[in-house]
């Protein structure tokens, strides 16, 4: 497996969105690495169910109208290793139906 972490760097412009998951939960969060911030940040727990593609896919138009919410159109997105497929693919689907930028 490649490392992706060291060549995916988020500016203040357009911010780093990694999306990290467990067994049970989805993890997003938008991080400006330039100044080492977290701007926004959900997971599956808010909405209390264990996290399948549709609450995934849930949890990706949250952090979407959040990101949105503040001001940010445009991310870099940070699978952080993980093969692009299931519920990492439905958090991305999910934000770009509320209109973030990849």
């Amino acid at each position: 497996m490649r490392r992706t972490t060291k060549q995916v760097i988020g500016t203040a412009v357009r911010p780093r969105m990694i999306v990290s998951r467990s067994l049970n939960n989805v993890y997003v969060q938008i991080i400006d690495d330039e100044n080492d911030k977290t701007l926004v940040g959900i997971s599956s727990q808010v909405l209390k169910q264990r996290a399948n593609k549709d609450i995934s896919f849930k949890v990706g138009e949250m952090i979407g109208e959040k990101a949105i919410s503040l001001g940010i159109k445009s991310v870099v997105f940070d699978r952080a290793g993980r093969i692009y497929h299931g519920r990492i693919k439905a958090v991305a689907d999910g934000a770009r139906s509320k209109g973030l930028q990849f």
